[in-house]
């Protein structure tokens, strides 16, 4: 059975390593800074517009839980390649 609390919990948990990493990234500011600051916009407008699609077309609220447990892992495993 599938637990869409304990989904969201892990999600919460996991996006707080994705803000930490960005909160540095954009503190040192420079062409890195800004590049992230216009990453970190677009992927929101993305995956709000994923969302609302998904849901919309019938999809689940555990759907989009699980495509932004994906979204985060892909964000922190690329803000931690460096």
């Amino acid at each position: 059975m599938y637990n869409p609390i304990f989904s969201s919990i892990l999600l919460a948990i996991e996006s707080q390593r994705v803000i930490e990493l960005r909160m540095v990234r954009l503190a040192w500011g420079g062409r890195e800074g800004l590049a992230e600051a216009q990453s970190m916009v677009i992927e929101k407008v993305h995956a709000a517009g994923e969302a609302m699609t998904t849901l919309m077309m019938g999809g689940t609220p555990e759907t989009v839980i699980a495509r932004y447990r994906e979204h985060v892992a892909f964000n922190t495993k690329r803000l931690t390649a460096d």
